[in-house]
């Protein structure tokens, strides 16, 4: 079983022809609404993977609330820890550039309501060997309290360091499996990295020093991990990218899902990838998230 802590928003996406210069405005061509929010994705994406999901965060009671849930309740995820509260869903507000790349707003809404409390009574509702997969669109105090009961219960976290805050260092040794992109990566390894090259000696750098399983995603370059001493890599699948929104809350998905069915190590990050990049292949986070048997098609 997996449980995913985490935000659920109501995407706002507006495709230009290129993305904006700070104080440019663009024509744009296309708007669409979608089901988003990274704990959200990430728990589909899971559930899509073949997982039996579980998830935990919090709507407000406006018209985007149950739009918001949608997808996630007609994949059959476990909703009942998705508190329903006075205010306003999440949302995020995404400019889609004619190449793919994105820029995004979040407005946290009710997310920011998720408390430490919530986090311990799911977190205590789980099985030692169960999967919590987190990330950092909810309060941080509520991550920690997360990533300290489930030490204590014996699960197994995974920690997702995005959007990149101030505490992912202090939050980020407290998980059992920490996936980041080339940015945030930075962030822990304390230099940024130009190549894939640089990236792999950063990497082995720093799992040296704490021994914790890392995995940094790298778009185009595919991804690299590191585990229990070793540290390997794993070429993207070749694609043009209509949208690149979502594609590494599938990875985290689909990732957290071959752990928790006990498929080896490489084999799962492998999936994992293959998911992420066909998410690329079409708009929107959730609308784009692959189905298992997509996936399976192309490994």
């Amino acid at each position: 079983m997996i449980t995913v802590i985490g935000s659920v928003n109501m995407d706002l996406i507006a495709t230009t022809p290129r993305l904006p210069e700070p104080g440019e405005t663009v024509a744009g061509t296309d708007f669409t609404t979608a089901q988003g929010g990274k704990g959200a994705n990430q728990a589909l994406a899971a559930q899509r993977a073949g997982a039996s999901v579980k998830m935990c965060g919090a709507v407000g009671d406006d018209a985007f609330a149950s739009e918001a849930l949608a997808l996630l309740g007609k994949a059959g995820a476990n909703l009942s820890l998705v508190r329903h509260i006075d205010g306003a869903t999440g949302t995020a507000l995404i400019l889609v550039g004619g190449d793919g790349e994105n820029m995004i707003a979040v407005i946290p809404g009710a997310n920011g309501q998720v408390k430490p409390a919530d986090a311990e009574e799911a977190v205590a509702a789980m099985s030692g060997g169960d999967t919590l997969l987190l990330q950092m669109e909810i309060p941080e105090a509520s991550v920690e309290a997360a990533l300290k009961a489930a030490r204590g219960k014996g699960v197994t976290s995974v920690l997702n360091i995005a959007p990149l805050t101030d505490a992912v260092e202090r939050l980020a040794p407290l998980a059992d499996i920490v996936i980041a992109n080339e940015t945030e990566f930075a962030r822990l390894s304390g230099r940024p990295a130009e190549t894939l090259a640089a990236a792999r000696t950063e990497l082995e750098a720093l799992h040296g020093k704490t021994g914790q399983c890392m995995i940094v995603t790298l778009g185009g370059d595919g991804v690299l991990w590191a585990r229990d001493g070793k540290v390997e890599h794993v070429p993207s699948l070749k694609i043009k990218p209509v949208d690149t929104v979502g594609a590494g809350d599938t990875f985290c998905g689909y990732l957290a899902q071959g752990l928790d069915a006990g498929t080896g190590f490489a084999a799962a990050v492998r999936r994992a990838a293959v998911a992420g990049a066909l998410a690329c292949l079409k708009p929107g986070a959730q609308p784009s998230i692959p189905l298992s048997a997509e996936v399976d098609a192309r490994l």
